[in-house]
């Protein structure tokens, strides 16, 4: 099964965009992902209508970032991009007169309804501004960092 990459990929174009002087076209941002330029304005519409950022029509135009970095979690983001179920696990209710399947049902709901939940909470407590701080040192690191 392939993964849903939407997420990864959007927090790397913001903080990209982050650090970035002035907006960003969607050409620039596709051949950075790799990909094409509708499906980043397509998916960069979902981050819009949430208020992250804003597009310009025209020459100089293109995607700039207007949130505060410290108040968009990666659950926002996660959501403003229109991502998954965070589990695609589920379960099979061909026979619910199944005593055996009623039990595992149960079990299963249980332990993924808990790992959903504090997959979320996690998700929901990291900021743009502190993957932004890991970006900003990971780049100092490399500076100081002697040369072979």
């Amino acid at each position: 099964m392939r993964n849903d990459s939407r997420l990864s990929r959007m927090l790397h174009v913001l903080l990209h965009m982050a650090r970035h002087d002035g907006p960003m076209t969607s050409e620039a941002i596709a051949r950075m992902l790799g990909t094409n330029p509708v499906v980043v304005r397509r998916t960069m519409a979902g981050l819009r209508d949430a208020g992250y950022v804003r597009s310009e029509k025209g020459h100089g135009g293109g995607w700039a970032i207007i949130a505060d970095l410290e108040t968009v979690s990666l659950l926002d983001v996660h959501r403003a991009v229109g991502g998954p179920r965070i589990f695609a696990i589920g379960n099979e209710h061909p026979n619910p007169g199944c005593a055996v399947e009623k039990v595992v049902n149960a079990a299963l709901e249980d332990v993924l309804r808990d790992a959903e939940a504090l997959l979320i909470a996690r998700l929901g407590k990291v900021s743009l501004a502190e993957l932004a701080r890991g970006f900003d040192a990971g780049c100092r690191a490399f500076v100081e960092c002697p040369s072979d």
